[in-house]
């Protein structure tokens, strides 16, 4: 198999782990943009990253996932020397800022980290890449290992897939969820405690397979809850389930997309906004309403919260108003120092989204006008 073919396969086997907003743009075959992702990085930051798995064979059976072990189609691995000068000559291109490496379990976990931490050395020390490269953990790596990846990597990952251990042993039933999963993420929690920012500046992170395993979001958002507040999680994915052909779940519905985006909704509401679990609306079975978005349902069911008074009310409280994020509260606190807001055209040039605030607040004591059809 020539290069061109060993890396469209294991860019495309890539696209499962997730991120990132986008995916590939359907390029030509000889074009090498096909194998770069638009990543978001925070302060909401968009660059081009190289995605790339070190290989797509794997010994776990997991029963959602293309690379499992017994499924049919091509198998193909890099050598750490080949993803290395490979990764370097298209960043000399000036095509992409960065690395995001991933690998099936090959062979084993161990194994599999040992290639792909050489890769990453190949980068730093033969070639002196020093930009950003995001390195996903293997299940059960030793803290070494954990250790070794911190001190090559800006961020590192591992997939946690399920929010709990009944719910990961219906899609990977040979995965241990405490001793592979969550505890190499806690060493990643120690380290930095112990080493600082300076190490893995741009933190740690995992990724959630959605409706796989019939989970609810309420199981999901609980232990993301935890993640965030004790492990220190920079931030969390989800992946909406989609079904792929010779799996044991090919037949399970997919989940929709708006699944998906209310989740995300919830986690930046979790991360940003000063929400717990308990300011979040489920249903009966545990999940988000999929017809309003939870900021304003929190609201909703909150009425003894509001209106807000937009010239006096702290930050915290107008994060609370649907239609306002951190940036807007943050102007609106800056600015009404020089001034009152007299009306919701004010609140537009802050950036905040009039028409949704306007049900939730006061401006300079009145209420603005609303449709009530917001209700």
């Amino acid at each position: 198999m020539d290069l061109l073919d060993k890396l469209a396969r294991l860019a495309q086997d890539a696209r499962f782990e997730v991120c990132t907003p986008g995916g590939s743009q359907g390029w030509r075959r000889e074009d090498p943009r096909r194998w770069i992702t638009p990543t978001v990085l925070p302060a909401g930051r968009v660059e081009p990253h190289f995605k790339v798995l070190l290989s797509n064979a794997c010994e776990k059976d997991c029963a959602y996932c293309a690379n499992r072990c017994g499924r049919d189609f091509q198998r193909v691995t890099f050598r750490p020397e080949e993803l290395a000068e490979t990764f370097y000559q298209i960043w000399r291109a000036k095509l992409v800022t960065g690395l995001f490496l991933s690998s099936a379990v090959h062979g084993n976990s161990s194994l599999t980290m040992e290639r792909m931490i050489s890769a990453v050395e190949i980068l730093r020390q033969k070639y002196n890449y020093q930009e950003y490269i995001h390195l996903k953990l293997m299940p059960g790596v030793d803290k070494a290992t954990v250790e070794r990846a911190a001190q090559l990597a800006d961020r590192v990952s591992v997939n946690l897939e399920a929010p709990n251990p009944e719910r990961l042993a219906r899609l990977a039933g040979k995965k241990d969820f405490y001793g592979e999963l969550l505890t190499p993420l806690r060493w990643v929690s120690e380290i930095q405690e112990s080493k600082g920012r300076a190490l893995l500046p741009l933190g740690h992170t995992t990724q959630f397979v959605v409706g796989a395993s019939g989970e609810s979001d309420k199981e999901i958002l609980t232990t993301v809850g935890g993640l965030y507040r004790e492990l220190k999680l920079t931030r969390v994915y989800y992946s909406a389930f989609n079904p792929i052909e010779d799996t044991p779940l090919e037949d399970h519905l997919a989940t929709p997309p708006i699944r998906e985006h209310r989740l995300y909704q919830s986690d930046f509401l979790l991360r940003h906004y000063g929400f717990t679990l308990q300011d979040l609306v489920f249903d009966q079975q545990g999940n988000l309403p999929k017809e309003t978005d939870p900021k304003t349902l929190a609201a909703l069911h909150q009425p003894e919260l509001f209106p807000v008074e937009i010239n006096t009310a702290p930050r915290e409280e107008l994060l609370r108003v649907p239609g306002v994020g951190p940036r807007s509260a943050n102007r609106i606190v800056e600015l009404r120092r020089k001034g009152a807001f007299r009306s919701l055209g004010d609140l537009k040039k802050v950036g905040a989204s009039a028409q949704r605030a306007a049900p939730f607040v006061l401006v300079d004591g009145k209420r603005p006008p609303f449709q009530l059809s917001l209700f």
